[in-house]
This record gives C-alpha cells, structure tokens and sequence, in this order.
C-alpha cells in the first residue's frame, strides 16, 4: 500500500508576523500545482492565525508546535487544543524532541496530548527518536519500542489512521548529520511494525511515518524512495519558501 506523502515544515521559535506573511505569499504559488501530496507547516502560536487565514483557500495545513493535555486550567503559557482550533489551524505537533529534551515531555505526557488533539479533531504528528548515544550503544530499536508503546497507549485501530509518527534521529537535528536511507528505512519498518503489534496490521499500514533529521531539497528524494518512508518533517529548510517549495515538489527517483 503507498499512503499519500506528507511534506511538513517546522519553523519551531522562528518567523515574526510579517516575515510569516511574506512566506506564505511567495511559497504558496510555488506549490499551487501539488495535489496528489499533502504539505504542512507547523508555525509559532502567534502566527497561527494569520498563516491559516492565508492558507484557507490552499492545499496547506496549518498545525501548532505543542498542545496542553487540557481544555483549560491554571496552565500560566500553556495553549489548548480548542484554542489551537479556533485560530483555524488543523494540525498539531506532539512529542517534537526539543520538548522532550528542554521542556520535561515524557512518552506519558505524550499520550495525554494525543488523546486530547484526537478528541479535538486535530491530526496529531506524534514524533519518536533515540539520540546518539542511545544509537551508539545500540539501544536505538529498545528506545523507539518504549516510546511508541507509552506515547501511543490507549490508541485504538480506528483511531491510528487518523495519526501521523514522525521519526527523529536526535543526533541528525540541525546537526547537518542525516541518517542514511537504509538506517531511517529501518527505524521506520520497525516502528510500522510495533504499532502493527498495537492495533492491528489493517490500521497500522494506513499510518504515515514522517522522516525528520536535517532535510533538505537534496536528500529528499533518495529518502522519500523508501517503502515505509511516507514523507518528511522538515527544520531549518522550510524557513525558505523556495527551499520548503523544492521539497514539496521533489521529484521521485
């Protein structure tokens, strides 16, 4: 089964409202002719709703970077997943690796957020991934099957389909360093088949698997050519309008 490609960007702390503005207008006609793909931009809280105002009548998606486990509360910073909704936006990323690393996301506090952004109606991007000396001591696979396992506990079979994974190999974030196809192929294809081992083989073959570890318009291609490999969460290149635009146009090899 080849699921439908998934191309998103991830600005993370980065972009002010008019330099926001200014990319929407000139990525959106470099991308106005992809349909058979999807693409998404996960954008600062404060632009949410001006970057889903402009790309209302568009293919893109807009999502926020982080959710509460909560509709509301005593959560002095903290944002909803209803408030996400009424900003417009559709998408949100949970788990992200610098929330885990600097901001305490535990694989529970991951569950939590999912099963709120699900209830909400929102596409969760729940993201996994070992660093690099879990990689070289070996306990990539041991690390990627704790956290699916906690971070997607209570999912059911009708709802997987309705889940984006996104892995990432810490040590290859904005490190320049990428994981060669066969090492993210094999992250994927295990991933796909532990969440196989949690709701069944039917749903899990319909759930996407993101790659996002330095990419960039020249590696996608060779990435997006592996069998499990159903697209790409993209950093510090879809800071570019052109350069998020060469790779949501990449052409298959």
């Amino acid at each position: 089964m080849r699921r439908r490609s998934f191309l998103a960007g991830n600005w993370k702390m980065f972009k002010e409202l008019d330099e926001a503005k200014e990319f929407v207008l000139e990525f959106l006609p470099l991308v106005s002719q992809v349909r058979e793909r999807q693409m998404a931009l996960a954008v600062p809280f404060t632009s949410l709703s001006l970057v889903a105002e402009l790309a209302k009548d568009s293919q893109l998606i807009v999502g926020a970077q982080n959710c509460h486990w909560d509709n509301e509360g005593a959560f002095t910073g903290e944002i909803s997943c209803s408030m996400i909704k009424t900003c417009g936006a559709s998408m949100v990323l949970i788990g992200h690796s610098e929330r885990r690393q600097y901001f305490g996301d535990t694989d529970q506090i991951v569950s939590r957020k999912l099963a709120i952004a699900l209830y909400y109606g929102l596409l969760p991007i729940v993201c996994l991934g070992e660093n690099l000396a879990e990689r070289e001591s070996g306990l990539a696979f041991e690390v990627l099957s704790r956290q699916i396992k906690t971070s997607l506990e209570g999912l059911t079979a009708a709802d997987a389909p309705k889940i984006v994974l996104a892995y990432e190999p810490v040590w290859a974030i904005g490190t320049g360093r990428t994981a060669t196809d066969q090492q993210a192929q094999e992250a994927h294809s295990y991933l796909r088949a532990r969440l196989t081992d949690m709701v069944g083989s039917e749903a899990a073959v319909q759930v996407r698997i993101l790659y996002g570890g330095s990419v960039k318009p020249d590696n996608v291609a060779s990435l997006m050519s592996q069998p499990d490999i159903d697209g790409v969460l993209v950093g510090g290149a879809s800071l570019s309008p052109q350069s998020f635009a060469k790779i949501v146009n990449y052409l298959p090899i």
